[in-house]
């Protein structure tokens, strides 16, 4: 005999488990829409306007050497590289100068911003980038990305489309060592790329994606400038907002980038992803309640646990079963057929494990309101915007970092890097 209670939770299992398989459905439809797309591939070669590519730095990163000299790489007529720190003492520095030494050819500027005094340390410092760079074709990605030769190429074309507004790029995860880096660029490879997928076919591109976003300066001049974001936490997310309410297109290339998973310890993962998820939470609350719906396992596990209270230990089997072929299916789908992660073909067995993994940082995303970045501690508010807490990490003050004249340090930089560009074109 089911009892009222066991019943609920065996019709709620299932339910869930509805709700899972239809975003599994879109997903689909959005993969074989987004795939054609890809086989189509890009039509012209178009007007290649020269580039200026805006890198903040902030530290040494693993492989931080082998991400940056895949920009320098580039097989595009006229480009430069402006990168951004807090001041001239940053170690990332130094492979850039290395990377320097090695493509002479390669125009370089530099723009220090010296201590951020606004919550967002990052737009502090493009803000500054912005102004340094010479050209009006701006590319905006992080430091923990590889790109392939022909990327400026690809993400800069749609641009030439006077209508397009911004360009930004799905990314494939790219583990560095260790389970939980490896668990996270699965999250990338697959969660990731569902969400943008699926939101892109029902509603069409209205946010942008942080590791790569393109757009000429006129247009973030209409929107109000890189320095209006300095406050939010999902800078990316509100700049393609602004730009699409703005009239303009927001276009998600098919071009894919690998985005690597810093983190190596479980502590840090957890950090990284519930401080994403609650930033989230906070910059579209509506569709991040709707998330939850879109996980399988939590409904599997609900459904085995019914079951075996009920005695119909066989349907409570097959919920959870129903659920792990579900996720795995998703893995192939969005992470391989999409974006090319042959892990997520390979690991696939173990997306469930990051499914529930995904809906633990979900839920742990509606308790509090405090995220770490940097190792700095903010308060996120409505509408997406943070402030700074008294103290970095409870119990230690962050270091002053002495501020630095951008323009004098970039300035003698200036006339080499135009009369570089100016060869390379010709």
């Amino acid at each position: 005999m089911v009892s009222l209670t066991q019943g609920f939770l065996l019709v709620g299992a299932a339910a869930g488990l509805a709700c899972c398989t239809v975003f599994l459905i879109l997903v689909i439809l959005a993969a074989r829409r987004f795939r054609r797309r890809q086989e189509n591939g890009s039509t012209g070669i178009g007007d290649l306007q020269p580039v200026s590519l805006l890198k903040p730095l902030c530290g040494m990163e693993p492989d931080l050497e082998l991400h940056l000299e895949s920009f320098f790489a580039q097989s595009y007529p006229a480009f430069e590289i402006v990168f951004g720190t807090r001041n001239a003492q940053d170690p990332a520095l130094a492979v850039v100068r290395t990377l320097q030494a090695r493509y002479p050819q390669v125009p370089v500027k530099f723009a220090f911003s010296g201590e951020p005094h606004r919550p967002n340390a990052k737009v502090c410092s493009l803000e500054k980038m912005v102004a340094a760079a010479s050209f009006d074709y701006l590319v905006i990605s992080d430091s923990d990305v590889r790109v392939s030769p022909d990327y400026v190429r690809e993400v800069v074309r749609p641009l030439a489309d006077q209508r397009v507004g911004l360009v930004t790029c799905l990314y494939r995860g790219a583990p560095t060592v260790g389970l939980w880096s490896r668990l996270e660029a699965l999250g990338m490879s697959v969660e990731m790329t569902s969400g943008v997928i699926v939101a892109e076919m029902l509603e069409g591109m209205r946010f942008a994606l942080g590791p790569t976003m393109a757009l000429r300066r006129e247009v973030l001049q209409a929107v109000g400038g890189i320095g209006q974001l300095a406050s939010y936490c999902s800078d990316d997310y509100v700049l393609g907002k602004k730009i699409f309410e703005s009239g303009r297109l927001v276009v998600l290339s098919s071009h894919v980038i690998d985005h690597v998973a810093l983190s190596r310890s479980l502590k840090g993962s957890i950090t990284h992803q519930v401080r994403w998820m609650k930033s989230t939470r906070f910059s579209r609350p509506k569709g991040h309640v709707g998330t939850g719906l879109t996980f399988a396992i939590p409904f599997g596990l609900l459904g085995l646990y019914a079951g075996h209270a009920s005695r119909h230990e066989i349907l409570g089997l097959s919920l959870l079963a129903l659920a792990v072929a579900n996720r795995m299916i998703l893995a192939i789908t969005a992470g391989w057929w999409v974006v090319g992660d042959r892990l997520s073909l390979r690991d696939c067995w173990l997306y469930p494990l990051r499914d529930l993994m995904g809906f633990c940082f979900w839920a742990a995303s509606f308790l509090g309101t405090t995220i770490v970045w940097r190792e700095r501690r903010y308060r996120l508010l409505p509408g997406g915007t943070m402030e700074p807490l008294p103290s970095a990490v409870p119990g230690q003050a962050p270091e002053p970092v002495p501020a630095v004249d951008t323009h004098a340090m970039a300035r003698p930089q200036s006339a080499t890097s135009v009369s570089s560009v100016s060869s390379a074109s010709s």
